[in-house]
């Protein structure tokens, strides 16, 4: 379990205390970001009391995808099986965690956390996020052909070996698109994505790192990707190989 935080000195504790509580048998890596407010400490002292947390100290704060980066290659090169992503705020549901390791037990590659589907759902959130949500991913779908309802949210786990082969290029995006690139990197690759309902509750301690420079990125990527999508079909109709 991959967990990035920056100044969550507030959550850093409940959020690792329940993972290990809901499925012991999952190892925590907490990767921080030089937060100011300590929360590198908390989370060197939750490691220091149980074996199986885990953390790695970066310098500055790089973005979220870049924290990722670096926790997906330290499990990769420790041979754990499977990887999972989990915000620290709270908002993921570490009681519910059960249900994307089962899809991944029955044969799935990835496995999304979905707030969009059948049985998914928001607690506490304003009406300006859903909307900004929903919106999102809908655009991801028409821009990106991609067959997902929640292809932007932060809670999934991956089969190592798959993980592995998406991130065999590099990955350019480290904000708010870099879990659109990833689950577009799957799909388009044939792997197998599912989506598993999950309740997103809205963190109720510590700031929301969300803003409308990461918004505009995942806009321009997003659009900049669908293009190159179909000018690379469109050359294949051209070249008579195109469907």
């Amino acid at each position: 379990m991959v967990i990035p935080t920056y100044n969550e000195a507030e959550n850093v504790a409940s959020i690792v205390g329940r993972v290990r509580a809901a499925e012991p048998e999952v190892d925590v890596l907490v990767v921080d970001d030089g937060s100011p407010d300590g929360t590198g400490k908390i989370a060197d002292d939750l490691a220091a009391a149980d074996d199986a947390v885990h953390v790695m100290h970066r310098t500055a704060k790089a973005g979220l995808g870049a924290a990722y980066l670096a926790g997906f290659d330290w499990g990769l090169d420790r041979a754990y099986d499977v990887l999972v992503e989990m915000d620290a705020d709270g908002s993921h549901q570490p009681e519910q965690l059960h249900r994307l390791l089962a899809e991944i037990d029955a044969g799935a590659d990835l496995v999304l956390g979905a707030r969009w589907v059948d049985g998914g759902e928001v607690v506490n959130w304003p009406k300006r996020r859903e909307v900004l949500s929903r919106g999102g991913n809908a655009y991801a779908r028409l821009a990106l052909g991609l067959p997902l309802r929640d292809a932007t949210g932060g809670y999934r786990a991956f089969r190592a070996p798959v993980l592995r082969a998406i991130l065999d290029s590099e990955v350019a995006s480290h904000g708010y698109c870099f879990q659109v690139d990833l689950a577009r990197r799957a799909v388009r690759a044939g792997y197998d994505v599912r989506e598993v309902p999950i309740t997103f509750v809205e963190r109720v301690a510590g700031e929301s790192k969300m803003d409308g420079a990461i918004v505009r990125e995942a806009l321009v990527r997003v659009t900049g990707w669908g293009l190159q999508d179909r000018t690379r079909w469109l050359r294949g109709v051209f070249s008579g190989q195109g469907h």
